[in-house]
């Protein structure tokens, strides 16, 4: 089972742990420099490479389903901008008999994954993924995020339109009873997708798990029993 990262020995109560500094700046920018700091210092980074996750977001998947059990064993899930693959090695190794992972960015192959490399907005995805997963999907996950401009209400305009397109996208392939979980900022337009939401799911709501950085707007929204798509 994996391990997230908590308190131990370099924890509460525990040795001090020593912060990481950077050997030189030369030629790097200042928010380049500001990044690498942080992955230096970033116990979710050591974890993930100890325990071989290709990515520390695998642990935010790994908390949400700790706590609100989204992937059943034998379960086919739809993982959307799988790059790098963490998410979907998370459904892997807790029981998804399959697998189907959406980017426009390349994945290494993965035991067990599925990928296309393409944009799930294609309008003949959907059908493709059905016929790769041999039916309804149990399991839509979207971590997309696009690419920051920072301006704050530019880039959460921009990350909602993503998961409303991911949600249109999910109620295409999922099966009833199935689940949905999204990336989105906080910043009260997020707030426009939980009506359709409410009335295509039994149950909606907002998570930060606590591999999302503490400064990061960042939530997950999670809509499980999914009733059928919406009379046109």
């Amino acid at each position: 089972m994996a391990k997230t990262p908590g308190k131990g020995a370099s924890g509460k109560g525990g040795a001090r742990k020593l912060s990481v500094a950077l050997r030189t700046a030369r030629g790097r920018s200042v928010a380049s420099q500001r990044w690498l700091q942080r992955q230096l210092n970033d116990p979710y980074v050591a974890a993930a490479r100890a325990q071989g996750w290709r990515s520390r977001a695998a642990f935010k998947l790994i908390e949400l389903d700790d706590r609100y059990h989204l992937i059943a064993k034998g379960a086919r899930v739809v993982d959307l901008g799988a790059a790098p693959g963490g998410w979907s090695q998370v459904a892997l190794r807790r029981g998804a008999s399959l697998v189907v992972g959406l980017d426009l960015l390349p994945v290494d192959p993965l035991a067990g994954l599925t990928f296309l490399q393409g944009d799930f907005n294609d309008p003949d995805m959907p059908a493709r993924l059905e016929g790769l997963l041999g039916g309804k999907a149990d399991l839509v996950l979207s971590d997309i995020a696009p690419n920051t401009t920072g301006h704050a209400a530019t880039d959460h305009m921009r990350i909602v339109a993503l998961a409303e397109m991911a949600l249109d996208f999910a109620t295409k392939v999922l099966a009833p009873g199935g689940a949905f979980v999204a990336k989105v900022f906080q910043g009260g337009s997020e707030r426009q997708m939980l009506e359709p939401m409410k009335r295509l799911f039994a149950q909606v709501r907002h998570a930060k798990p606590p591999a999302s950085r503490k400064e990061s707007s960042e939530l997950y929204v999670l809509a499980t029993g999914f009733r059928g798509p919406a009379e046109p």
